[in-house]
């Protein structure tokens, strides 16, 4: 079968903060959609140098880890290219410290190989189509995930020194120090995002258990 679901409890279990300090590197502009309600997908197949070299969702609850490197104009679609610009205006590269503003909470992570399915997911993330299948296809004998994430914000951000263990192109890192005093709010309402769910689960023709 080229496509499964794995699903996981639509809420976080803890009412504050996401448990073991781990946090998902992520484009900034990318996590700013998120943040906005803009975006409701994360598109992984993995990194570099991650441990197999291939994604694995080792958490299902995690802070949001703004990188900027790798993100280009060309690879986001106009209409929010312009967002890109006024989010990368004048950070320093390689930034010294980066500001922690959401979490997220997996509910589906869905793996598939097929373009065509792929191409239906357009509406519910900011990356071109050609970025997303050029995603698709590195390493085509191993599937994409698709992340169907639940985003919160931090009701106190948080701003953290850049260790040098975060640096590099892996998906995954433990926080030197913990977050602590913040509480989360979800940026959608249940009945916004079980609707969108919903929707994702239709076009692509599964049905979690």
């Amino acid at each position: 079968m080229s496509i499964s679901i794995r699903s996981f409890s639509q809420e976080l279990h803890s009412p504050h903060i996401p448990i073991k300090g781990v946090a998902l590197k992520e484009w900034a502009s990318c996590i700013d959609a998120l943040a906005a309600g803009r975006q409701h997908l994360l598109v992984r197949k993995g990194g570099i140098v991650e441990e197999t070299r291939a994604f694995r969702l080792e958490e299902t609850s995690f802070y949001l880890y703004p990188t900027y490197e790798h993100q280009r104009t060309e690879l986001i679609k106009p209409e929010h290219r312009k967002r890109l610009a006024e989010i990368s205006a004048g950070i320093e590269m390689p930034p010294k410290s980066v500001t922690i503003t959401h979490a997220a909470h997996v509910v589906d992570d869905i793996t598939l190989k097929e373009e065509d399915k792929l191409k239906l997911l357009g509406p519910y993330h900011i990356l071109t189509h050609e970025y997303a299948a050029e995603r698709l296809n590195w390493k085509h004998d191993e599937p994409l995930h698709i992340l169907v994430v639940r985003v919160y914000a931090l009701s106190a951000v948080k701003t953290i020194d850049v260790d040098p263990d975060y640096t590099g192109c892996k998906s995954w890192i433990q926080l030197a120090e913990p977050i602590m005093e913040t509480d989360l709010v979800p940026v959608l309402s249940d009945g916004e995002f079980g609707r969108i769910r919903d929707e994702i689960h239709d076009l692509l023709g599964v049905k979690r258990a």
